[in-house]
């Protein structure tokens, strides 16, 4: 196999490693805690995920896109970075926690303690993705994954959600040691400039927009349910799509690696037959995943969500719905990511506020299962308008002069 095909296959298992520890992180804290317990876990881990988005969106896509002779600087500097600015939220995390009560004020407590080893752990993913060096990131997430699930697995029955937040956050440290290992033959003598990020016009402002509006704000409104209505909301809806973790590999893979390749197929018309197949997979792939877990039996369903199961089993029906138009839509916005990259931004603002408005409505309705099936109508009408907006594109897109990739 060539070096690059090498590359590809360390790219691949390494967002599977990543993604693997948030599936199992949830999976093992669902087991380990009470269904209130979880509740206030899942509102930290929702934190964290958005969080977490922000800083891939402003430091992590626009580091991959550097090349030459600085990238040594740009990583470092890019570390950096990272670390000021979550050394920053972490203490904004810590004034929450000592404002709220309870269980749930301790979990972000905690928390804010280890909110710069998780983001800098992850982030140095980016730098190694660009200095082309993706088997560096999978050893350290590699690593990661076997800390996590070894902490957390020795952890006793009943554990309070600010326990699980702390192991899982001082877990990264192995890891997060290696990956500076590994990163420090390529930073050696350069020197760090924070300034790029802090002007205006820095290209991480546009991702971040893009984040805010696409996935941000379904993450935001989810804790908003919590915050305002139940925490125990936000422990079901994240418990079931806990279990379509696999299917959310599937989607990064083909965003990840599916522009080089539709890129080389030489026109709209056998992009878009490429992506329309894709997009049936995906979607059969999705509803084929849902039915199976929900003819789950009850015995297997707790093994794997503990007290959580009951309640997001009963949400399963419409978080499998979600996933199989999520198939759909997520190849009909790489279509225009290929052939029309200007044309994503309207379409993710649009219909992202427009999924939240559903998932509120629906849970002012019908509760936590009018939530869930919100979010599915709003991910079918995203998906229904992506592919209208992809028959609209002229005949032409995708040539020699189509603004490249790259602009999105």
């Amino acid at each position: 196999m060539s070096r690059r095909g090498l590359a590809a296959v360390a790219s691949v298992l390494d967002q599977a490693a990543s993604s693997a520890t948030n599936i199992l992180v949830l999976v093992l804290a669902a087991r380990l805690s009470s269904a209130a317990g979880f509740a206030d876990f899942s509102m930290v881990y929702v934190t964290f995920s958005v969080l977490l988005g922000l800083n891939m969106a402003y430091v992590g896509q626009s580091l991959v896109l550097q090349k030459g002779e600085r990238l040594g600087a740009e990583c470092r500097s890019a570390v950096g970075f990272t670390a000021a600015a979550s050394a920053a939220v972490g203490a904004l995390l810590l004034l929450v926690g000592l404002a709220l009560a309870g269980a749930t004020g301790t979990a972000f407590l905690a928390l804010g303690l280890v909110l710069p080893l998780v983001l800098l752990q992850d982030g140095l993913r980016y730098c190694f993705s660009a200095l082309r060096a993706p088997e560096r990131a999978l050893a350290a997430d590699a690593l990661r994954l076997v800390c996590v699930v070894a902490a957390l697995a020795v952890q006793p029955d009943g554990a309070s959600a600010g326990r699980l937040v702390l192991v899982w956050g001082l877990s990264a440290l192995p890891a997060l040691a290696v990956g500076l290992w590994l990163l420090r033959p390529y930073v050696r003598g350069a020197r760090a400039d924070l300034r790029p990020y802090l002007r205006r016009g820095h290209l991480g402002q546009r991702f971040v927009v893009e984040f805010a509006v696409g996935n941000g704000s379904s993450q935001l409104a989810v804790l908003g349910l919590g915050v305002f209505a139940t925490p125990l909301a936000v422990g079901a809806l994240r418990g079931a799509t806990t279990l379509f973790g696999p299917l959310n590999v599937l989607f990064n893979s083909a965003n990840a690696f599916g522009p080089p390749v539709l890129g080389r197929l030489g026109g709209r018309r056998a992009t878009v037959r490429a992506t329309a197949a894709l997009g049936l997979v995906l979607a059969a792939v999705g509803a084929g995943w849902g039915t199976a877990l929900y003819l789950l039996p009850d015995r297997l369903g707790r093994e794997l969500l503990g007290d959580t199961w009951a309640d997001a089993s009963a949400l399963l029906p419409a978080t499998g719905a979600q996933y199989a138009v999520m198939g759909l839509g997520t190849c009909a916005l790489l279509t225009l990511r290929v052939l029309a990259p200007k044309a994503t931004l309207s379409l993710q603002v649009v219909f992202s506020l427009l999924s939240v408005g559903l998932l509120l409505g629906g849970y002012a309705v019908w509760g936590v299962a009018g939530a869930a099936w919100g979010l599915a109508a709003g991910s079918a009408l995203k998906a229904l308008a992506a592919w209208w907006r992809v028959t609209r594109l002229p005949a032409a897109a995708g040539s020699r002069d189509t603004e490249p990739v790259a602009a999105a």
